[in-house]
């Protein structure tokens, strides 16, 4: 990426302009992508890319220095092929290497019934909250706008589902 090239784009994406912040973004995916390769899991370099430009456009008024902008990016999708290999091994229990995870095969159809069960056996908003924040990836406040209520109920209503359901598949 080269900042020198886009330096005035990236001054005028920060201050609100949304076509400097789409040619920010297009200038930035293909180096993100090519970095991403590196440190993802090749299922999840598109997802990794994805979500580190949609953190850019949401957080780049945030940034306080512009020279800063290419490890910042680069750092926003090491975060996120982690976050996403961390998710891989909580679905397989293996653990976390530095090194690319080989292809993953899906999950045994016994998993997806009881994970199934296990949901159907909760309280609608209990699975509802479950739903939302594991299927759909709303945020805590965006769950809370949502259903209408505090953040701290929300998630005290997703701590409590979650306890459930290990509860209903633990042996």
């Amino acid at each position: 990426m080269s900042v020198s090239m886009a330096h005035g784009d990236l001054a005028a994406a920060r201050s609100g302009d949304r076509d400097a912040l789409e040619r920010v973004l297009v200038r930035s995916r293909q180096d993100l992508r090519r970095y991403a390769e590196f440190h993802c899991v090749i299922n999840d370099v598109e997802d990794a890319v994805q979500e580190t430009l949609i953190t850019v456009s949401r957080k780049l008024r945030d940034l306080r220095s512009l020279e800063c902008f290419v490890s910042w990016t680069f750092r926003i999708v090491k975060r996120e092929c982690n976050r996403l290999k961390r998710g891989m091994r909580l679905l397989t229990g293996d653990a976390i290497t530095e090194n690319i995870l080989p292809v993953v095969l899906p999950e045994p159809c016994e998993w997806r019934h009881d994970v199934a069960a296990a949901l159907e056996s909760l309280p609608a908003h209990y699975r509802e909250v479950v739903l939302l924040r594991d299927l759909e990836g709303l945020s805590i406040a965006e769950m809370a706008d949502r259903l209408s209520l505090t953040r701290e109920a929300v998630k005290a209503r997703l701590h409590r589902a979650r306890a459930l359901a290990r509860e209903y598949l633990d042996p």
